[in-house]
């Protein structure tokens, strides 16, 4: 199960969510969305501790965080 959910066509590619993550996995995606930006992405979900960070931090609200149960 994905633990980090962006919607990548709605990313601007701004940088912030990658700024915060601590375990520095967040990375733009060399493909371009519908509005002309690279958006955000995570390859190794595996890695990510579900902190938030990166959630909080989204000006656009674009970026859903679950916890394992």
């Amino acid at each position: 199960m994905k633990k980090v959910i962006f919607k990548h066509d709605e990313c601007k590619g701004c940088g912030l969510c990658a700024a915060v993550c601590p375990k520095k996995i967040i990375f733009f995606d060399k493909s371009i969305n519908p509005n002309g930006f690279h958006p955000a992405t995570v390859d190794e979900q595996d890695k990510c501790i579900s902190c938030g960070f990166c959630a909080t931090m989204c000006p656009d609200l674009i970026i859903t965080v679950r916890k394992e149960v």
